[in-house]
């Protein structure tokens, strides 16, 4: 077996980096550990769990049945609502804020109808990254996009399982898969992990807002396609998550959210005094709290610190500090 050269995707299991190898005349990733990954029509296969839970093995073999009708047909989502799908696909294509030498990946990239726009604004230098699980989808996104000038690389995967190392990509991208994930929780995890600090993520599905679902229009919609009155994601979305935009489009019945990769939990200024009798910081307000003492007591605290023109949290800070010393000496 010889290797060739190291891949730019790694392992969806370990995060191990993998190395293109030929095998018996056949091309294979591998990690030096053993773990093997095999082609299909050209396009690696980084599937993990190699055996998908009930729900997304449904949905790669919806897609891998239908590929021709579903590119034909798309147009019609836009032309139920009277608007024009290319204007429409640039406009959320905007909010990525590529510039020509990104890396860029899209997730679920489908037929490629999303993938030929991105394509377009990459130079030689830019590298676009499509996923799907469904291998049908990507052949034919890949006989769409084959004449791009950007570098195009194209994986077989769970979205749940993204096979690229942390901080890779400098924005990301994808529309009208969300709703088919299994867990939406982990996919946008996922997409937070590989994707740059400061990075551009933009995703949306089918979602006919709240104020809406009980309307005839509503109903009329969801009749022959139910994935309209599925929830809205808002509670998956991620804590790195900074701001965060949401906007309805395509009729108004499409979610489309895009925010910026942050690092952690956002911060802030806990730590300054706040007027007022009561005093303290937010954070001692939060992490300072102690039992709760009778009314004839608080009304007598707050006689005596209008009498010394203290707050009550720079008062109580002194006096239970005291009486902790004094008890600790016994």
């Amino acid at each position: 077996m010889r290797t060739k050269n190291k891949s730019v995707f790694i392992c969806p299991e370990t995060h191990l980096p993998l190395y293109e190898f030929h095998k018996g005349g056949k091309r294979i990733l591998a990690t030096y550990n053993g773990i093997i990954y095999d082609f299909t029509y050209d396009i690696p296969d980084l599937t993990f769990p190699r055996k998908l839970n009930t729900t997304d093995e449904k949905t790669r073999s919806f897609y891998n049945q239908r590929v021709a009708n579903y590119d034909k047909y798309l147009h019609l989502t836009f032309y139920t609502h009277n608007e024009d799908e290319k204007i429409l696909r640039n406009k959320f294509i905007d909010l990525l804020e590529i510039k020509k030498n990104y890396k860029v990946l899209e997730i679920a990239s489908g037929t490629g109808r999303d993938s030929e726009i991105i394509a377009e604004r990459l130079s030689k230098g830019g590298e676009l990254y499509l996923q799907d699980i469904s291998s049908e989808m990507l052949k034919y996104c890949k006989n769409k996009i084959k004449k791009k000038t950007c570098k195009v690389n194209l994986s077989i995967s769970n979205a749940e399982y993204l096979p690229f190392e942390n901080n890779y990509f400098d924005a990301l991208y994808s529309f009208g898969a969300i709703g088919e994930f299994s867990n939406i929780k982990k996919a946008l995890l996922e997409m937070v992990r590989v994707t740059k600090k400061g990075g551009k993520i933009v995703f949306g599905d089918e979602g006919i807002p709240v104020w809406l679902r009980e309307s005839e229009f509503a109903k009329i919609l969801s009749t022959t396609n139910p994935q309209f009155m599925a929830k809205i994601p808002f509670e998956e979305i991620p804590l790195e998550a900074r701001e965060v935009r949401v906007q309805w489009v395509i009729g108004g019945v499409f979610y489309l959210i895009d925010f910026r990769v942050g690092e952690g939990e956002p911060t802030a200024n806990f730590d300054f005094e706040i007027p007022g009798p009561r005093g303290g910081t937010y954070r001692t307000r939060y992490e300072g709290k102690l039992e709760g003492v009778t009314r004839e007591t608080k009304d007598l605290a707050y006689k005596a610190i209008a009498n010394n023109g203290i707050s009550m949290h720079k008062w109580l800070d002194d006096v239970v500090k005291k009486a902790a010393l004094k008890e600790l000496e016994k």
